[in-house]
Formats: C-alpha cells, sequence, structure tokens
C-alpha cells in the first residue's frame, strides 16, 4: 500500500476562514500547487502573487507561526521529509478507511444510480429506514437529501416501521440500510413496503441472490471483516461514503434547480454555502 505522507495542507485549510481574501489566495498557492524546485523566498512568492511581503507574515502568523520564514521552513521540511507514522494500529485504520474507499470505487455502478435517481424523482414520499449505526446514516441522509427538495423522512425506531406501512403506497420509495443485510425489523419493513407497491432499494455489504429478487434495487457498499461490529472503523463509513457519491449524483440532475432549493435552505438557516466546512 502507498505509504501515508504528511503535510502541511490541512493546518493552512484549518486557519482558512479566518483569512481576508488576500491572504486566501495565498492559502490556495500552498494547498492547490505542485512546488518541485520552486523558489519559496518572501520576495519571489510576493512577487509572483502580486501580494506585499508583510501580508506574507500576516498569513503565516494566522497559520500559527512567527512569521513566513518559520513558515516556509515548516512546509519545504515536511514536503521533503520522509517521515512516516510507524505506530502500527494507527497505520492499520489509516489503511482500513483507504481499503473502504477504493472497494467502493470499485462496486459504484452509474447505471444502477440513474435507476435510483429516476425513482426518486418520480417519488411523492421517500422513507429511510435504518436502526443503530445505520439509523445514523439515515437521519444524515434525510438533512442532505431534503435539503435539495426531496420529501423524506427517517425512520429508525422498530414500532414506527411498523406503523409507517399504512402511510406507504405506490408513490412512495422506501430505502433499506442494513450493513450486515441482517436487521430483521429494516428487511420487515422493506417487505412490506414492497406488499403496498412501493419501489424499495436496499444498502448492504451482504450480496444476497435473495435481495435481488425481493427488492428493486440493491445497493452494494464496501465490506471488510468485522465491519458491522466497529471494531476499529466506524460501521457508518462505507454506507455515508456511498450516500455522499450518490447524493453528488442525484444533486446533478436538474443541476439549477436542486442548487436553488439547495441556497433557498441555506438562506432560511442564514449560512453561506461558503460556511458550510467549518459549520457542518
Amino acid at each position: 500500500m502507498k505509504p501515508f505522507q504528511k503535510n502541511l495542507v490541512p493546518l493552512i485549510e484549518s486557519s482558512y476562514d479566518g483569512l481576508t481574501l488576500t491572504e486566501q489566495e495565498i492559502a490556495d498557492f500552498f494547498i492547490k500547487s505542485v512546488h518541485e524546485d520552486r523558489d519559496f523566498s518572501a520576495e519571489k512568492v510576493a512577487e509572483e502573487l502580486h501580494v506585499s511581503v508583510s501580508t506574507l507574515t500576516r498569513f503565516a502568523q494566522k497559520c500559527g507561526f512567527s512569521g513566513y520564514r518559520q513558515f516556509i521552513f515548516e512546509y519545504e521540511s515536511v514536503e521533503n521529509s520522509t517521515s512516516r507514522i510507524t505506530d502500527a494500529l494507527i497505520q492499520r485504520v489509516m489503511y482500513d478507511y483507504e481499503e473502504l474507499i477504493n472497494k467502493t470505487y470499485s462496486l459504484v455502478d452509474e447505471e444502477q444510480f440513474s435507476r435510483i435517481t429516476s425513482m426518486l424523482r418520480e417519488a411523492k414520499r421517500v422513507y429511510i429506514y435504518g436502526k443503530g449505526s445505520s439509523g445514523l446514516v439515515s437521519r444524515e441522509m434525510k438533512l442532505r437529501f431534503m435539503r435539495i427538495g426531496l420529501i423524506c423522512e427517517a425512520i429508525t425506531e422498530e414500532d414506527m416501521m411498523r406503523m409507517n406501512h399504512i402511510l406507504i403506497d405506490p408513490d412512495c420509495v422506501v430505502i433499506g440500510l442494513t450493513v450486515s443485510g441482517k436487521t430483521k425489523p429494516v428487511l420487515e419493513a422493506l417487505h412490506q413496503a414492497k406488499n403496498h407497491g412501493a419501489k424499495t432499494v436496499l444498502l448492504t455489504t451482504n450480496h444476497s441472490e435473495s435481495f435481488s429478487q425481493e427488492f428493486d434495487e440493491v445497493l452494494l457498499i464496501a465490506q471488510k471483516k468485522t465491519l458491522s461490529q466497529g471494531n476499529k472503523i466506524s460501521p457508518q463509513f462505507p454506507l455515508l461514503i456511498m450516500v455522499d457519491i450518490f447524493y453528488a449524483y442525484f444533486r446533478n440532475s436538474d443541476t439549477e434547480m436542486r442548487q436553488n432549493l439547495f441556497q433557498h435552505t441555506l438562506d432560511a438557516l442564514n449560512i453561506r454555502e461558503g460556511d458550510q466546512n467549518g459549520k457542518s
């Protein structure tokens, strides 16, 4: 596996909101540019970015350094460093996350995303079922999708899943989240929804042939041994990755309308979109 390397980018990004527009341009220079054998002297960088040396100094101080000289010393030292995280446990956790991301990429099926997107666009109501860690993801999924105009509700209690079936009809889409594919209340609720004529989507690591026959779509998520136990990796992590990818895909349908709805939500909360990284 590719070794993980440290750099100063996260530190710069953590200071970003407190920078002026000019200082943010400096930050972008160090975050986005590829710097190989580059002259980082204050005079050269100031000339290239059309800023003053004193502005570079203020930028460095806001990033927690005494001045630009200390900042660039640390920046170059980290960039050229061959140091690695040596703690085996930390490495294992990082590699596990990387492995799950790579597996998710392999599981993404754009044609399936297109089919599910069509279901959601045509649905009058969407219900998202999940328990435990999957229930947390269902709530997050509801909050994200309702901000772009999807009428949806997250249901995480078993009794509510049973009661909710009286509201299910062919105009609904019901999404079930279960990492193991063995959460009985979620599976039973999906079966009830299917019997009421609703479209059903299951997100799971369990590639069971019966699921493909029972539900309209089975969206597979990445798995790893003992994932559902939350041993080292949070069980909801692969679910969140797939939800994020699908959210981006769905938002890209009717892009202008979805963006307008998203902006209306932000306006209602009196939050600018640019503030989301620090406040979401």
